[in-house]
């Protein structure tokens, strides 16, 4: 019915015949004569202040707001224009969008078959979906979540790409599985993405944390090198830097562990991790929450005032975990760009404008002190790793001295020897001995 746009000069134009009436600012007035309902931002999406204030204006008037699909989406081909969607957190971010030397990453994956471990989840089901629009000879997907397995397996289907997937239905942890489908199948690459990650549930069962995260990780690591696979990509965290939870602690093992495979005599595969942050709707993540808290009609529940996280969206993230592992040479450790970090109560107060409330009078936010094993700010580097560019701007590689192969066989194979049903405090005790920067919490 009418255009609006912040640039006066095209105040007054006709475009195909539909009127630009004003800027945004002139919502409330152009309604009286046009009576729209509906407005679809197509701002671009590092407007991100300016789309808040749009929404803001827009809902005070009780209309209805979407926008159209993101340049990420309509380039990778996840989304058309015409598919307009309601305004989420990612539109107010102010995320720069990622540029990828696509050319790069379709050569590392054409006509080779590719494993991804954890393809249920949140990161693991992104990569399948990136990984299968980049002609792979085969796609193997596994995970120890049927329901998860089976979802994803589905919508891989229904985006044409039967005939390169194999699902599997495992553990990491079954070394004699794993195996088999290594040797089944050759992948040329494997992207670990199994883990458990949930900070607070782990904190209270470390036992399965490190069995999961960091024995299995070497278990399937060892085998990958057995078997002569091309590239090993761990899947790591920004919580495995100064760790201060079981579930950090525990990736942090997880690299120290593939790097020193990467020493081993006879090794051919390349081995490297990614640490990134956290990602925008991942399962169990504080977006899903506080929309489900939202839902019920609060209160919306913030841990401290002051914490802050660093937020990257799943495709966005997965993107440059799959650039960073065409620059794989052997022993990195990988972080990834993630911006400015943000205040988790300003995303609270984000989300509950996004929903069509006021913070504080419609929805109430409650502080609830931070969960054992939670810092206030999330890191990216250890004492005496050194910082290196990379050929992308938004990767940066850290390189710091290797254990020995021996060495972490000695100390994985005491880990082992403290790994009993009901051990929590003792086993994060022992801990400190292997990753001395680990601060844990104990009852």
């Amino acid at each position: 019915m009418a255009f609006f746009d912040d640039n006066v000069h095209k105040h007054g134009l006709d475009i195909h015949g539909i009127p630009v009436v004003g800027s945004p600012d002139q919502f409330a007035v152009a309604r009286d004569a046009y009576e729209f309902e509906q407005i679809i931002i197509a701002l671009p999406s590092t407007a991100h202040r300016r789309i808040l204030e749009v929404v803001r204006r827009a809902k005070t008037l009780g209309l209805e707001t979407e926008i159209m699909p993101s340049m990420w989406d309509l380039a990778s081909g996840r989304a058309q224009a015409s598919q307009v969607r309601p305004v989420e957190l990612e539109d107010l971010l102010g995320r720069d969008p990622v540029s990828l030397d696509s050319a790069q990453i379709d050569e590392m994956f054409r006509d080779r078959v590719v494993m991804v471990t954890g393809a249920g989840g949140s990161i693991g089901s992104e990569l399948c979906r990136q990984i299968a629009n980049r002609n792979p000879k085969r796609l193997i997907i596994v995970d120890h979540s049927e329901v998860q397995l089976f979802l994803i397996e589905q919508e891989l289907v229904g985006m044409g790409h039967g005939s390169l997937i194999v699902p599997y239905v495992a553990t990491i942890l079954d070394g004699e599985r794993m195996d088999w489908i290594m040797r089944t199948y050759h992948p040329a690459l494997i992207f670990h993405a199994a883990a458990h990650k949930h900070v607070p549930m782990m904190e209270h069962q470390p036992v399965e944390a490190l069995k999961n995260n960091t024995l299995g990780t070497q278990l399937l690591a060892q085998l990958a090198s057995q078997n002569h696979v091309g590239k090993f990509i761990f899947i790591s965290t920004d919580k495995a830097v100064n760790p201060t939870s079981v579930m950090g602690c525990s990736k942090r093992l997880a690299e120290i562990a593939v790097q020193a495979l990467q020493l081993t005599p006879g090794n051919v595969t390349q081995f490297c991790a990614v640490r990134f942050g956290n990602v925008l709707g991942s399962s169990g993540s504080v977006i899903p929450t506080f929309k489900r808290q939202i839902a019920d009609g609060g209160p919306v529940t913030v841990t401290h005032p002051d914490v802050m996280r660093y937020f990257m969206t799943i495709p966005e993230s997965v993107g440059l975990v799959l650039q960073a592992a065409t620059q794989a040479t052997g022993g990195e450790i990988f972080v990834l760009d993630m911006g400015q970090p943000i205040k988790i109560i300003d995303v609270a107060r984000q989300l509950i404008e996004l929903s069509g409330f006021r913070p504080d009078i419609d929805i109430e936010i409650k502080y609830i002190g931070l969960r054992p094993g939670e810092k206030l700010f999330e890191e990216f580097k250890h004492e005496g790793e050194l910082f290196q560019d990379t050929a992308h701007k938004r990767i940066y590689r850290f390189v710091c001295q290797a254990a020995t192969p021996a060495q972490v066989d000695q100390w994985l194979g005491e880990l082992k020897t403290q790994l009993v049903p009901g051990a929590r405090d003792q086993v994060k005790q022992f801990l400190t001995q292997i990753v001395p920067e680990y601060t844990p919490y104990v009852d």
